[in-house]
C-alpha cells in the first residue's frame, strides 16, 4: 500500500499498479528486441560464410561492416531523438523507426549482396527513430515525482532481456535448421508484431495523451511544399542507400573516419565548455567525461560478444548437442534476467547498512569483472582437445562473469550523467552517452581486425585459431584489469570530483 503523500499516475487506465500502457510498450520492446538480437546473433556468421565467403579476408571485411553498423545504429538515435522531440512525437517515430526495420529485417531474407547492405541500412535508419523513443515513452507514462517509475523500468527492461534471451535461440535454430533467411525472416516477424502491440495500445487509448507531436503546427509545417510529418520519412528513405554505400565500401573504411572526425569535435566542445565553467562545475563535468570514457571501454570490451566471441564459439568451442554458436547470443541475456533481482536486492540491502559503493567503484569492479571474464577464455586453451576444441563451460562462465560486471556499471551510468552535467548541456551529454555506444562498435571493430584469420576455408579452426583468439583474449584481460584497477586506485579522488552525487 502506498503512503499518503506519495505521487502516482491514476488518471490513465492502470494494471496491477502501473499505468496499463506499460505493459503494451513492455510487448512492444520485447519483440522489437527480438528481432534485433535475432538478427544480430546470425549478423557475423552469414556475413564469414556467405557474404564474404570467397575473399581470404573476410574476417577482417566482416569486423569492419559490424563495427560500422553498430556504430551507426547507436549514431542514429541522437538524431532520431532530436527529431521525435522538436516535430514528430513518440508515436509517429516509433511507428516509422518500426515499419523501415521491418522492411529490413524482411529484405535481409533475400539472398543478394546488394538486398544485405540495404537491409543494415533500413535498420540503422528505423532504430534510430524506433530506439530512443519508445524509452522515453515508458518515462512519459509517469508524473514527476512518481515512486512507481524505477520499477516500471525495471519490468520494461526485462522485456528487452527476454527478447534479447528468447531471440538467439529461435533464429538461430531455423537459421542452422532451415537456412539463414528463415532466421533473418522471424526477426522480422518479431519487429511486426511489436508494432501490432504498439497499435493496439493507441487504438485501445491506453496511452492517454502520451507521445504526441510536440506541436500540430510544427508537425503540419510545410517545407518545400510537403509537410514536415511527410517530409521526414522521405529523407529517411533517402539516407538508406546512403549509409548502404557507407557500409559496402569496407575496404575505405568510411565510418571510422567519420567516427574519429565525430570524437575530436565531441573533444573539443567538451573541452571549451569545460574552460567556461567554475571550478566545481568543471570538475563533476570531468567526472562525467570520465564515466563515459570507461563505459565505452566496457561496452567496447562487451560487444564482442556478436563477433569475435561468436566465432571463437563456432569454430573452437565444443558445442555438439548444447546449441549453435548463433545462439550462445542468449547466454548474456540468460544471466541478465537471473541476476538483475538479487544485485538489485544486493545494493539495497547495502544501501540499508550505508555499504553501497559509490559509482567509481562500481565502474572500477565491472571492468574488473570484465577482465576476469576474458581470462577466462583466454585459458580455455589448457583444456583443448586435438582438434583446438575446447569445453563449453568456459564460454558459460566468462557470459556469468561479464553479465554481472554489466549489472554493476549499466544501470547507473545514464542517472549520473544528468546529475553531473551542468543543466544547459544535460541534453548534449545526454547524446554524448548514447554516442558512447557508437564509439565502442569502433573498439570492437579495431580488436577483432588484430584477431581476423586470413583463409577461405569453410571449416577453419583448430589449435591455429584458438592461438589467436587465446592470445587476443588475454591481452583483453590485461587491459580492463588495467583499467579497473586504476579506477579503483582512484576512486576516492573520483569520489571528491564527484561532490555529493553518489
Amino acid at each position: 500500500m502506498l503512503d499518503k503523500g506519495v505521487i502516482t499516475t491514476t488518471e490513465d487506465p492502470q494494471m496491477f499498479g502501473h499505468p496499463k500502457g506499460l505493459f503494451y510498450l513492455f510487448f512492444a520492446e520485447l519483440w522489437e528486441r527480438f528481432s534485433f538480437y535475432g538478427m544480430r546473433a546470425l549478423l557475423t556468421l552469414y556475413m564469414v560464410q556467405e557474404i564474404f565467403k570467397a575473399i581470404a579476408e573476410r574476417d577482417t571485411a566482416t569486423a569492419i561492416v559490424y563495427a560500422s553498423y553498430g556504430s551507426l545504429v547507436y549514431a542514429s538515435t541522437v538524431i532520431g531523438g532530436q527529431i521525435s522531440d522538436k516535430i514528430l512525437g513518440m508515436r509517429s517515430s516509433i511507428f516509422l523507426g518500426g515499419i523501415l526495420m521491418a522492411i529490413g529485417h524482411f529484405v535481409l531474407a533475400i539472398e543478394s549482396d546488394v538486398a544485405f547492405f540495404l537491409a543494415l541500412s533500413l535498420i540503422v535508419v528505423g532504430n534510430g527513430f524506433f530506439k530512443p523513443n519508445i524509452s522515453t515513452f515508458v518515462g512519459a507514462l509517469y508524473k514527476e515525482g512518481d515512486v512507481r517509475k524505477d520499477s516500471g523500468f525495471t519490468i520494461f527492461y526485462m522485456g528487452i532481456n527476454i527478447g534479447g534471451f528468447v531471440a538467439p535461440l529461435l533464429c538461430g535454430w531455423l537459421a542452422a535448421t532451415y537456412g539463414w533467411h528463415y532466421g533473418f525472416g522471424l526477426a522480422g516477424i518479431g519487429m511486426l508484431a511489436g508494432l501490432i502491440f504498439f497499435w493496439s495500445g493507441i487504438k485501445k487509448n491506453v496511452f492517454g495523451d502520451k507521445g504526441m507531436p510536440p506541436s500540430q503546427e510544427i508537425y503540419e509545417k510545410r517545407v518545400l511544399g510537403i509537410p514536415q510529418k511527410t517530409l521526414i520519412p522521405i529523407i529517411a528513405v533517402l539516407f538508406v542507400p546512403v549509409i548502404a554505400y557507407l557500409l559496402s565500401s569496407w575496404q575505405q573504411n568510411y565510418v571510422s573516419g567519420i567516427f574519429k572526425f565525430i570524437g575530436f569535435a565531441v573533444l573539443v566542445y567538451l573541452g571549451y565548455i569545460m574552460y567556461s565553467l567554475d571550478v566545481v562545475a568543471r570538475k563533476k563535468l570531468f567526472m562525467a567525461v570520465l564515466i563515459t570514457f570507461f563505459m565505452t571501454l566496457f561496452w567496447g570490451f562487451h560487444e564482442l560478444s556478436g563477433s569475435v566471441i561468436t566465432l571463437f564459439a563456432s569454430r573452437n568451442v565444443d558445442l555438439d548437442g548444447i546449441m549453435t554458436a548463433s545462439q550462445t547470443n542468449a547466454l548474456n541475456s540468460m544471466f541478465i534476467i537471473i541476476l538483475a533481482i538479487p544485485i538489485s536486492l544486493l545494493w539495497g540491502y547495502l544501501s540499508k547498512n550505508k555499504l553501497n559503493p559509490r559509482t567509481p567503484y562500481k565502474f572500477g569492479l565491472g571492468l574488473l569483472l570484465a577482465g576476469a571474464s576474458f581470462y577466462i577464455l583466454s585459458i580455455s586453451g589448457a583444456s583443448a582437445d586435438e582438434n583446438g576444441m575446447v569445453p563449453f563451460a568456459y564460454l558459460l562462465v566468462m557470459y556469468f562473469i561479464i553479465s554481472i560486471g554489466e549489472l554493476f556499471m549499466s544501470p547507473v551510468g545514464l542517472s549520473k550523467i544528468t546529475d553531473l552535467s551542468p543543466r544547459n548541456i544535460v541534453a548534449f551529454m545526454m547524446g554524448v552517452w548514447f554516442l558512447s555506444s557508437a564509439f565502442a562498435f569502433q573498439i570492437v571493430g579495431f580488436i577483432s581486425e588484430q584477431l581476423a584469420i586470413e583463409s577461405t576455408d569453410a571449416n577453419v579452426g583448430g589449435l591455429d585459431t584458438l592461438s589467436v583468439y587465446t592470445d587476443g583474449f588475454h591481452l583483453i584481460a590485461l587491459y580492463s584489469l588495467g583499467a579497473g584497477a586504476i579506477v579503483l586506485l582512484f576512486s576516492p579522488l573520483m569520489k571528491k570530483l564527484m561532490g555529493n552525487v553518489h
